[in-house]
């Protein structure tokens, strides 16, 4: 029996089509209704009160600033965001796939150097600025009390097309240390259908409350936009909210599923053997993880608190969620869960061959995946590269039991997990070696205490170097997911037999206490 999991087949996606159109359908008729809450716990001065949006008020924002947005760019051009932790995020994507335009939604903690090389590879014709993020000068800047003005412009109607047409672009790191614009079509959305159930256990009457910020993806998909495509409300704490106040703003705001990173659960049980009253969530189904290895005890904690189960999801920049758990098909033990229902997914070698059940291999999705990404653009070789036959090898490794359980194994090269970013070490380093008392680094993500991974930079020098020095010299070069936590001076970084630094060596060795950190 080989690792190849095909049950099910998901509806194929309606032409002509259009991804905000289709997010905002349901709302459209339930205007009245709550599509979002932004949460506050009195952190920020405003006193435990919520910013409400209908969906009707939502709807009318995104099409008047869809109009706005074609006074700045034609349909098919591209919209760089610029944007910060605020509702101002996804009113201004919607709006530009409403138009047709295809929005790169971006890190606010990426830096100018960041922003200008991004700027160089694609064809941007507008920037959304906000005046708190890094973004450097630019006659294509639209500053953001233009961009709000937008909402009360006339609704622009929806630009319908080819499903298979460009949507967005969102950059993930790639393994050569250069970041990758990943290419999506408009029908990624429809694939998340996918995850409705396969994870979420989303209903219409759902209130799903995410931990994120409004401009990450995670939030922006499973915060945001699924709930929305179901009709159901969004609840967003606001920013700074710390994550001990959580358990009060879900049992307060009766949230029904709570989303986040397996960091945020650590932090809102961290310091506590005994838990709030307000842990007791009676509205509480169940929560969400995605973005990193939830660690057991985590999960077991949880659940003894608040007596309610997480589901964990496995998925990438280039497919989104696509292995999970789910309330009607839990996760076995050690396991992240199945492929989601619809889905096409299996543990092969490199040549794309499917691996014998029980047997470690790559993860791998089918090319006809409606979620699947178009391309890298501009990186036709590295695009290539991660086809074999008709699968799409993810580069991480996993094997699947008989049951179609899978287990995640790791990352089959060098690339390492920050807070739920993946990070090119490639990147980081050839940062770092721009340093004149640097001569040679490797960088890697290392365990500093129970459950938690930091990235480290071990380097070679004439002499140590002030660890304060090389991270104020990383914050102008690197966005701070990025930036290491740790630097570490060595005498030689291990190399293989053809020269090549032995990254995994290093974690292990510093895992196992053989490297410390003065």
């Amino acid at each position: 029996m080989l690792s190849v999991f095909a049950q099910g087949v998901h509806p194929r996606c309606p032409a002509p089509f259009n991804m905000a159109a289709h997010v905002l359908r349901a709302g459209d008729t339930r205007r009245d209704q709550l599509a979002l809450s932004i949460l506050h716990d009195g952190h920020d001065g405003h006193d435990d009160q919520t910013e409400d949006w209908s969906f009707g008020a939502l709807i009318a924002a995104i099409r008047g600033t869809a109009t706005g947005l074609l006074r700045h760019a034609q349909p098919g051009q591209m919209v760089l965001m610029r944007l910060g932790n605020t509702v101002d995020f996804p009113i201004a994507y919607l709006g530009a796939i409403w138009a047709g335009l295809v929005p790169i939604p971006t890190s606010a903690a990426l830096t100018d150097p960041e922003v200008a090389a991004i700027l160089a590879e694609l064809p941007v014709a507008a920037i959304l600025r906000d005046p708190g993020v890094d973004c450097p000068d630019d006659a294509r800047c639209i500053p953001l009390d233009d961009l709000q003005a937008m909402r009360a412009l006339r609704p622009a109607e929806a630009a319908m097309g080819d499903p298979d047409r460009l949507a967005y672009v969102i950059y993930t790191s790639g393994t050569s240390g250069k970041p990758r614009a990943v290419a999506h079509a408009h029908r990624a959305i429809w694939a998340r259908g996918m995850m409705h159930q396969g994870w979420y256990g989303l209903r219409a009457d759902d209130r799903l409350c995410h931990a994120g910020a409004f401009n990450w993806t995670y939030t922006l998909g499973t915060g945001l936009m699924d709930p929305w495509t179901l009709g159901a409300a969004a609840l967003i704490p606001a920013p700074g909210t710390p994550a001990q106040a959580l358990p009060d703003l879900l049992a307060r705001h009766r949230a029904t599923i709570f989303a986040a990173a397996p960091g945020v659960f650590r932090q809102m049980l961290k310091g506590r053997d005994t838990l709030p009253r307000s842990m007791l969530l009676p509205d509480l189904r169940h929560g969400l993880s995605a973005g990193e290895k939830l660690p057991d005890r985590i999960r077991d904690a949880w659940s003894a608190a608040t007596g309610t189960p997480v589901f964990e999801a496995f998925g990438m920049s280039e497919c989104s969620t696509f292995i999970s758990a789910s309330p009607t098909n839990p996760a076995t033990d050690g396991a992240s869960g199945q492929p989601q229902p619809g889905r096409h997914i299996a543990i092969v070698d490199q040549t794309g061959t499917p691996r014998p059940i029980g047997q470690p291999g790559i993860i791998a999705v089918h090319r006809s995946d409606p979620g699947l990404m178009l391309e890298y653009i501009g990186a036709a070789e590295e695009t290539a590269q991660k086809f074999a036959g008709d699968w799409f090898l993810t580069g991480d490794e996993a094997q699947m039991d008989a049951d179609y359980q899978v287990t995640y194994l790791g990352r089959a090269d060098d690339m390492m997990n920050a807070g739920g970013y993946r990070v090119s070490p490639i990147e980081v380093e050839q940062a770092l070696l721009s340093h004149d008392g640097i001569t040679a680094v490797a960088a890697t993500d290392v365990l500093v205490k129970a459950d938690t991974r930091v990235i480290a930079a071990f380097y070679t020098g004439p002499a140590p170097l002030d660890p304060d020095v090389l991270k104020a010299f990383a914050e102008t070069r690197l966005a701070r997911y990025k930036r290491p936590r740790l630097y570490v001076h060595v005498d030689a970084l291990p190399t293989g037999a053809n020269n090549k630094i032995l990254r995994r060596k290093l974690c292990r060795d510093f895992d196992a206490g053989k490297i410390t950190v003065p």
